[in-house]
């Protein structure tokens, strides 16, 4: 279908959003400017604990990977920069790869060290008992800081594997106090403008406790660090009904909020397309973080914020389903910008429990899909990006590529 034939499916949608008082230039002002990367490793084949599942056209190497990024960005408009993860990501020159990303449009970003996948660090890595295998770990993030350099990247995202199996197995207080003194090492070693963002989880692959467990210990280690580190919230990283919306505001109102990976969950750490399991919550994600873009305090922090997808596509076909996470986290963005915030504070004050409700629900319950087709119509784009890629004619020339591209672990 036609842009304009569209779009006509949709005659009154500004009127109606214009009479309901919603600033729509306003709105899609902030919707073009929004910029979401992906992650290297969700272009490469991936799988379960039990099989990696091969598929035709997978990247071969991460100039190949840059490919299909560039070809996410082009037809979304949206993913403008792509995650590195050292050493699956490693090559001779990282200039080249540099100049590899810009010839097609996008640019090299986070930069995530790999702790977790040497034979040294099956008891850990920043806090292994052995003080070698500490120096190792701290010497693969020093590396990591001298590749973002090279590429032009201001952030370094640590997930840290490191924890313990069973109870006795290490001294909990002995290992946050390495982790400290490793991290120290590294901050001290980055430029003024990059930033540490620290990853958190509650579990896997360890099963006691785990080093970096949750919020609480991201945060506090980020404040004992400095200005430089702050907190990456990856969505799938947490136990059952946790709030990661309470988390994001408080966050935000400590200045420590860096960025999120983003992807979804139904029992775990899953890792699939954000927003298909849980839709409500990724929009009250958004709202906070618009809550936070329109609050002078909090600006600074809300507009320093990273949008990162992080995602295992394990069954589907990677480059559709890339396309497909971002275009859901435009549509929860959308609809979170579409909350009137002013009628939401008057019935928060008025004791309104019901009426603060409903203006999240009118907002979350909105069809958003013309907005964002008038929103790609003016940035020069087709309004439904997986009908761009399937007319592309890029998923056939990728075919030619075969089976035994990279993994996600290769």
């Amino acid at each position: 279908m036609s842009t304009d034939g569209f779009l006509a499916r949709y005659p009154d949608w500004e009127k109606q959003q214009t009479d309901r008082g919603v600033d729509v230039e306003w709105v899609k002002a902030h919707l073009k400017e929004l910029a979401i990367e992906t992650p290297s490793w969700g272009y490469g084949d991936s799988g379960t604990r039990f099989k990696v599942f091969q598929q035709e056209g997978v990247p071969r190497s991460p100039f190949e990977k840059i490919e299909d990024a560039a070809m996410v960005h082009k037809v979304t408009g949206a993913a403008p920069s792509v995650a590195l993860h050292i050493p699956w990501d490693l090559v001779d020159d990282f200039s080249a790869l540099k100049k590899h990303a810009e010839d097609h449009g996008i640019k090299l970003g986070a930069i995530n060290p790999n702790l977790f996948q040497e034979d040294d660090y099956k008891l850990g890595s920043l806090c292994h008992a052995d003080p070698k295998v500490r120096k190792k770990a701290v010497r693969h993030m020093l590396d990591c800081v001298a590749i973002a350099q090279e590429v032009g990247s201001n952030i370094v995202s640590l997930w840290l594997a490191d924890g313990t199996n069973y109870p006795g197995q290490g001294d909990f207080r002995r290992r946050k106090q390495w982790l400290i003194e490793g991290l120290q090492e590294v901050i001290a070693a980055m430029p003024g403008d990059m930033r540490l963002l620290i990853e958190y989880k509650f579990f896997e692959p360890a099963w006691y406790h785990t080093d970096i467990p949750d919020w609480g210990m991201a945060l506090l280690l980020a404040m004992k660090l400095g200005p430089k580190a702050e907190v990456l919230v990856d969505t799938g990283h947490h136990p059952q009904g946790t709030n990661i919306e309470h988390i994001t505001a408080n966050l935000l109102d400590e200045g420590k909020l860096g960025g999120f990976h983003f992807n979804d969950r139904k029992y775990a750490d899953d890792d699939v397309i954000v927003g298909t399991m849980d839709p409500y919550q990724l929009f009250l994600i958004m709202k906070e973080m618009v809550a936070g873009l329109l609050d002078p305090a909090t600006r600074p922090t809300a507009e320093r914020v990273a949008y990162m997808i992080d995602q295992s596509h394990n069954i589907e076909p990677k480059i559709p389903a890339m396309i497909r996470s971002i275009m859901n986290v435009q549509r929860y963005y959308a609809k979170a910008l579409l909350v009137d915030f002013d009628a939401l504070r008057r019935a928060q004050d008025a004791g309104d429990v019901l009426g603060a409700e409903a203006i999240l629900q009118d907002a979350f319950e909105t069809d958003v899909r013309p907005l964002l087709a008038q929103v790609r119509a003016e940035l020069g784009l087709h309004p439904d990006p997986l009908t761009a890629y399937a007319e592309s004619g890029y998923a056939e020339k990728i075919q030619a590529r075969g089976k035994g591209g990279q993994s996600w672990s290769s």
